[in-house]
C-alpha cells in the first residue's frame, strides 16, 4: 500500500472507467452551514494576519517542514494538469550569498536607473533599498521557476497551458502554508532574474518566477503601516 511524504499509509481509491477514461472517486469531506461560517472566519481572519516580512532569523528549521510546504504547492491546479513548475530549495551558504551579489548587482540598476519615478516613490512607504541581506539571513530560499514547455528524455518538447496562471496558482498555495505553519516570507522579484537559471543550472525551459525566502521573523520584528483595500472595493456579487 502507497504511503504519503509522512508515511502514513493511504486507501486506494475506487476506481472506473467513464467514456473510456480512467476515473478515481473524489473523497470529500462536507461540512454544514455554521461549520464553514465559523471555520471560514477563523480561517479569513488568520490569513488576514499574513505579511511579507524582510526582518528574517537565522534560527533553524526542519527540512521536512520545507518538504511538506513544497508538496502543499504541488497540490494546486495547473492548465491540462501540466503541472509546469520546479521548486528548488537552497539552503547552501555558499550559494545563497551568490544568489545575493547576483540578486543586489541587478537591484543596484534598478535603484539607479531602471526604476522609473513613479516605481520608486511607490516603494517608498516599505522603505526597501538594493541591499538584501534577508537572502543569506533567512534559512532556506524557495525559487520557484515556471515550465513553458517540457522536454522529455529524447529531447521532444511539449506544450504547457496558462503557465504564468498555474505557477502563480501553486505560489498562492506556497504563501498560505508558510504562513499557516508558523513562518513568513518575502515575494521577492529581482528583475531581471535571468541569474537564477544560470546559478542553479536549470534546464532551458526552466524560466525564474518567483524568490521566496522562507524563515522564522526575529523577535522585534516590524512591517510596514499599510491598509488592504477594502472588501466592497475588491468584491462584486451579482445576484
Amino acid at each position: 500500500m502507497p504511503t504519503n511524504i509522512s508515511g502514513r499509509r493511504q486507501k486506494m481509491p475506487d476506481k472506473k472507467q467513464i467514456d473510456g477514461l480512467p476515473f478515481v472517486r473524489y473523497e470529500h469531506v462536507s461540512k454544514d452551514d455554521a461549520t464553514m461560517l465559523k471555520e471560514g472566519k477563523q480561517l479569513e481572519q488568520e490569513l488576514q494576519a499574513r505579511r511579507s516580512v524582510r526582518e528574517f532569523s537565522s534560527e533553524p528549521i526542519p527540512k521536512e517542514v520545507i518538504e511538506y510546504l513544497v508538496s502543499i504547492a504541488r497540490s494546486s491546479p495547473s492548465g491540462a494538469h501540466k503541472q509546469p513548475w520546479t521548486f528548488c530549495v537552497v539552503s547552501n551558504p555558499e550559494l545563497k550569498k551568490k544568489i545575493r551579489e547576483a540578486a543586489e548587482q541587478e537591484e543596484y540598476q534598478n535603484y539607479h536607473g531602471r526604476m522609473n519615478k513613479d516605481w520608486i516613490q511607490d516603494l517608498k512607504p516599505f522603505g526597501t533599498v538594493w541591499q538584501k541581506p534577508f537572502l543569506e539571513i533567512a534559512p532556506y530560499l524557495i525559487i520557484v521557476f515556471k515550465k513553458p514547455f517540457d522536454i522529455d528524455a529524447e529531447g521532444k518538447k511539449s506544450q504547457n497551458y496558462y503557465v504564468n496562471e498555474s505557477v502563480g496558482i501553486a505560489c498562492g498555495f506556497l504563501l498560505s502554508a508558510i504562513h499557516q505553519l508558523g513562518l513568513v516570507s518575502l515575494t521577492h522579484t529581482p528583475s531581471p532574474m535571468n541569474f537564477l537559471g544560470g546559478l542553479l543550472e536549470r534546464p532551458e525551459n526552466e524560466r525564474a518566477f518567483l524568490l521566496i525566502p522562507v524563515a522564522r521573523p526575529i523577535d522585534d520584528c516590524w512591517v510596514p503601516d499599510i491598509e488592504r483595500k477594502p472588501f466592497d472595493e475588491v468584491a462584486v456579487f451579482y445576484e
